[in-house]
């Protein structure tokens, strides 16, 4: 059984495309891996069978020989980045060349690209929307164009970024992500500055929630209470400070709007089990 870390990628083409519901998306089997990440919609796909809506950042992933049709209206045409691939197989990849059948011809492909029994490959959905996550949906729309744009290493550079941004893109599946915009929007805000002490109620202020509903959601959505996920970014800060600058212990805790240094090296400690001064000078405290 392979683990996904064990891909050995190759992507063999990557384009534009824009699906205006022509002859050549109907029923079809294709010989690699396919991505193809919408930039619009609405729309339909259909995959075994079974038919998905489209809208704006869909991303669908198909395997090799997985029946597959494009049910788009000609009247709305939609644009998509589409993405072919090997995934097990660098060195004698098919994907740079790869073929279709339609129906109702059978679906007998004559090579296909390589596959290995694989759990958490099976796990990954064949549709999800990228729409709460901008980095994935960026970091895909900057592979596609930098496949078309780079002058010199573009395969070892492609194949790094798209075994990346599988790999980034499975922990996202399975990883809770906040989704609600409200609550992202607050956290984005409180990552770019943790330093800040404002009250809790400026934060349901800013969500436009009443307090009540605010905690619950807050807690929903990120699994601590506004306040536990404040402190956890404070600390995060501080490690970050210990380690990237030489600002003194006290003049961090002045920076993250401790009162003094000692109820910084207090929490510091209770969160890292290490005084800061020993996260700073102990390589295996920072772990």
């Amino acid at each position: 059984m392979k683990l996904l870390n064990e891909m050995t990628p190759y992507v063999g083409d990557c384009m534009n495309y824009l699906y205006d519901g022509s002859s050549n998306e109907k029923l079809r089997v294709c010989s690699v891996y396919a991505f193809h990440l919408f930039t619009d919609g609405p729309g339909e796909m259909e995959i075994n069978g079974v038919r998905y809506p489209i809208d704006s950042r869909t991303l669908i992933f198909l395997k090799p020989a997985e029946p597959h049709a494009f049910h788009i209206t000609p009247s709305h045409p939609l644009q998509s980045y589409n993405l072919y691939a090997d995934l097990w197989d660098d060195k004698e990849p098919v994907s740079a060349n790869r073929t279709f059948i339609y129906a109702p011809e059978p679906f007998e492909l004559q090579e296909t690209s390589r596959s290995f029994p694989c759990a958490e490959l099976d796990r990954l959905p064949s549709v999800y929307s990228l729409q709460p996550y901008p980095e994935l949906y960026e970091s895909f729309v900057m592979l596609a164009k930098l496949y078309h744009n780079a002058a010199f290493y573009r395969t070892e550079m492609i194949n790094s970024l798209f075994f990346a941004w599988m790999l980034n893109w499975y922990n996202t599946v399975h990883t809770h992500q906040p989704t609600d915009y409200r609550i992202v929007r607050l956290l984005n805000h409180l990552n770019d500055h943790p330093e800040q002490r404002d009250p809790v109620k400026t934060w349901w202020t800013f969500c436009g929630l009443k307090r009540t509903y605010f905690h619950a959601l807050f807690l929903r959505e990120t699994g601590l209470t506004p306040k536990a996920y404040h402190h956890k970014l404070l600390m995060r800060r501080a490690s970050n400070l210990l380690l990237e600058t030489e600002l003194s212990v006290t003049a961090i805790a002045e920076r993250l709007g401790y009162p003094s240094i000692h109820p910084f090296t207090r929490h510091f400690s209770a969160c890292y089990g290490a005084s800061p001064k020993q996260y700073r000078l102990q390589p295996q405290a920072r772990a």
